[in-house]
Parts: C-alpha cells; sequence; structure tokens
C-alpha cells in the first residue's frame, strides 16, 4: 500500500517536478502549475462514518505533501441526504473552486450537477461510487467493490464449509459502490457455494446504524432457527447488524462478514462475534482523489479508473502489520 502511494507520488514529481517546501508545506506543485494554488471541494456522502473522517485524511495529507492545495471539505450529515449533496456541489459550483473530488450518494441524481460542473469548467474526480453516467468525470477513484463483495462470498463459503443458510442485508437504493458489493457477494456465493442458500436477498438496512439494528432483528427473529450467515455491506448497516446478534443472542452463533472497520466490529473480531471485514483504503482514496485532481489541473493525462485495493481480515490475520493499519486507518481531527 505504501509502495503504491511513493510510486504515485513519484510519478507526479516526475511529471510535474514538485519540490518540497520547507514552510508549513506552503510551496509549489511544480513547474507547469508554479505558484498556482488550489481550491479543491471534496465531498463525501457523509460527514458522520469513521470512513469518510480517513477519506478526509487521506485527502488532507495529500494537500500539505503538495503544499499549494487547499481541500474544502463538506458532505451532508447523513448519507440519506440526496438534496444535501446536490446542494453542495452547486454551492462550490458557484463558488468557481478549481475542482470538485465528490463521492455521489446516487448513482443517478448527482450525474447532471457534474455535467453542470464541467460546463461551468469546474472538472471533477468521482471517489468512492460511481456514476451511470461517467463521460463528464476525469477519472473515477475507488475500491474495486464487486470484488469486495466477492471476497465476502468466499470468506462466507469457507466458514460455513459450503452449506447454511444467509441472509444479505442491502444498503440503501442508488448507492452505486454498495450495489456493486451485494452483486459480488450474490453471484460469487451461487456461483462459488450453490449449496447455500440464500433466506432474503431483498431487504435494505437503510443509511444508519439504528435503522439497521431494527431491520436486522426483525430478519433475525424472523430465521432465527435456520440462518446460518449474514453479510453487511457497509460500516453503519454492520454496526447494526452487529447490535441486531447481540439482542437476538445470535452473536458468534451466526457467521457475520462485515464491510468497512469501527472500534464495535474489530473488537468483535477479536472476541469471535464478527467473523470477517472487507477493508477498503479509505485514506488512500482520499489521498488519490485530491492527487489526480492536481494531475488533471496541471495538464496530465490520467487513467479513467483507480483503484485503491481490497482486502479481508479475519481473526487470524488482523494482528499482521497490514491489516492492523487497515483495521485502524487514519482520521481527521478538527
Amino acid at each position: 500500500m505504501m509502495r503504491s502511494r511513493f510510486l504515485f507520488m513519484t510519478a507526479l514529481c516526475v511529471s510535474l517536478g514538485c519540490s518540497k517546501s520547507s514552510d508549513n508545506g506552503s510551496g509549489s506543485a511544480g513547474g507547469s502549475g508554479g505558484d498556482k494554488q488550489y481550491q479543491i471541494a471534496v465531498i463525501p456522502k457523509g460527514t458522520t462514518h469513521e470512513f469518510w473522517k480517513s477519506v478526509h485524511a487521506g485527502a488532507q495529507n495529500a494537500a500539505e505533501e503538495l503544499g499549494n492545495v487547499e481541500v474544502l471539505w463538506k458532505g451532508p450529515l447523513q448519507e440519506s441526504d440526496r438534496d444535501g449533496q446536490i446542494a453542495v456541489v452547486q454551492d462550490f459550483i458557484t463558488k468557481g473552486v478549481d475542482g470538485i473530488c465528490l463521492a455521489p450518494l446516487d448513482s443517478q441524481a448527482l450525474v447532471p450537477y457534474v455535467e453542470e460542473a464541467k460546463e461551468e469548467g469546474v472538472p471533477v474526480v468521482v471517489f468512492d461510487s460511481g456514476l451511470d453516467d461517467e463521460s463528464n468525470i476525469v477519472t473515477y477513484v475507488a475500491t474495486k467493490n464487486y470484488n469486495g463483495g466477492a471476497l465476502a462470498a468466499r470468506r462466507m463459503g469457507e466458514l460455513l464449509e459450503g452449506k447454511g443458510q444467509v441472509i444479505l442485508m442491502r444498503y440503501t437504493p442508488g448507492s452505486e459502490s454498495t450495489t456493486q458489493r451485494e452483486e459480488g457477494f450474490l453471484e460469487t456465493l451461487r456461483k462459488d457455494f450453490p449449496q447455500i442458500e440464500f433466506l432474503t436477498t431483498d431487504e435494505y438496512g437503510g443509511t444508519t446504524p439504528e435503522s439497521s439494528l431494527d431491520k436486522a432483528t426483525q430478519l433475525l427473529e424472523k430465521f432465527k432457527d435456520e440462518v446460518d450467515g449474514i453479510f453487511a455491506v457497509c460500516e453503519p448497516n454492520a454496526t447494526g447488524v452487529l447490535g441486531a446478534l447481540e439482542e437476538t443472542e445470535l452473536a458468534g452463533k451466526v457467521k457475520f462478514v462485515a464491510f468497512d472497520p469501527n472500534a464495535p466490529l474489530v473488537k468483535g473480531l477479536a472476541d469471535g462475534t464478527v467473523h470477517g471485514i472487507v477493508l477498503q483504503d479509505p485514506v488512500t482514496m482520499g489521498y488519490e482523489a485530491v492527487m489526480a485532481m492536481v494531475q488533471h489541473l496541471e495538464g496530465n493525462s490520467l487513467e479513467k479508473r483507480i483503484g485503491t485495493g481490497e482486502y479481508i481480515a479475519t481473526p487470524e490475520n488482523m494482528n499482521t502489520d497490514e491489516m492492523k493499519t487497515l483495521l485502524n486507518p487514519e482520521q481527521f481531527e478538527d
């Protein structure tokens, strides 16, 4: 992971001739940009969950390394607030920022506003979750979410030794990243472990731990005597499922695979109530999104997709150096 980041910075510095500043990181990003200062808006899906605090840390790390970038971090409080995120995008277009890095809440609803940004001369890098129409974006920086879902399916198949009945807890309609995880899990489990059956595949936990707790409790009570495993596709979703497993006294008995860590989920991995966590690298995601925007602003070409990696943590590997870093990523502190 660190080697990938180093190679990325090396390539950037070669192309831009960048030099490090000695005065609190206020130097130049390099040759073609000179003393040009950039304002880059970074708009997450929400600002509450730990994942986004780690994305913020990565974005700020990039700004500090480059020295001529100001990160303007703003997003809706809740990940269900599409109108709020749209208003933030429009506000930054009006302010005339140099670029926007956006994690779209909805793969369709944000498309016209990305088009509007391009028309107004504000380029957009999309990160974390994609859009149905990518024709107006600079690049897409993200986990390969389908592969993340496939990793979860293989872990579940291993845990159940190829037999059993499972629940898929979906997130919310319109979220491209979690939809890809859901499809990766469904298709891989059906293909590689045909003797594992789904008890339900169409229930949505919603965007908060509280709504996921309610939905998961209902499902676990309904299928209490049948369920062998459950997969939750993001941090708030998984937090609610863990609470529901505890409330229904199924924690540790039902195999539970989560996506994205937080303190309760990592603790669960250690004490046997969580059996796997699919990990992204949110710090690298925020970092690479800002770096990609600067490359674009400096006139350099980019690949249309920039992957940031996906991993699976288990009780057996959670204490390795790599997993400890991913399970406890850096977070931005105000």
